[in-house]
């Protein structure tokens, strides 16, 4: 039996091979290949997007921080200048109530032949000046004579014992106070001195 190439058959053509007719789709082969190129495109032209639109939002926040910043500083110096006003001022009302004090001091003293009678008047009517003075200021008189010993309060120089006094006092409760005490703005500025009962 002779061979197909003796009777002129060459060998069966390749898929390969064959030449793709002008104007014919491409096959699913060349498709293929040239996918991966339009993706890699595609996906390149997205991540520019993306890098911008986040250096973009990255601008936003960083102008949104300085901003705040900057707020944050003005309100701090603020708070700074109000406290300093507010020192200030409170120094400035607290002497402007003294000032009535001190003339009638002042008044006292101007005076040629100064009866006792009228400087007790005087030394009183001054007390009294003075007394507003620390009021308007919060500032305020601690006479605890009678009352229960409180050491925020009090501070205690002796102890007696509580029947030694007329009336007696029960313990723990102040007999005499040899120094009045003061607070300013429900502060301690200094405590009263006082003799306390013992039981």
């Amino acid at each position: 039996m002779s061979s197909m190439a003796d009777q002129g058959q060459g060998p069966e053509p390749n898929d390969k091979d064959i030449a793709q007719p002008a104007g014919e789709a491409p096959t699913a082969g060349q498709a293929q290949a040239a996918q991966p190129a339009e993706l890699a495109a595609g996906s390149h032209h997205e991540i520019e997007e993306r890098l911008v639109a986040a250096l973009a939002e990255a601008a936003e926040f960083k102008d949104q921080f300085l901003r705040a910043k900057a707020e944050t500083e003005n309100l701090r110096r603020r708070a700074q200048e109000d406290v300093a006003r507010a020192h200030k001022f409170a120094i400035e009302a607290f002497a402007e109530a003294l000032l009535p004090v001190k003339d009638s001091l002042e008044l006292a003293l101007k005076s040629d032949n100064p009866q006792v009678e009228s400087m007790r008047e005087g030394v009183d009517a001054t007390l009294r000046l003075l007394a507003s003075a620390f009021e308007k200021n919060r500032l305020l008189e601690v006479d605890p004579a009678g009352q229960r010993f409180d050491p925020n309060l009090h501070q205690a120089i002796s102890m007696v014992p509580g029947n030694s006094v007329d009336p007696a006092v029960p313990a723990n409760h102040v007999v005499g106070v040899l120094q009045k005490g003061y607070t300013i703005s429900d502060r301690v500025l200094r405590p009263a001195l006082v003799t306390v009962s013992q039981g």
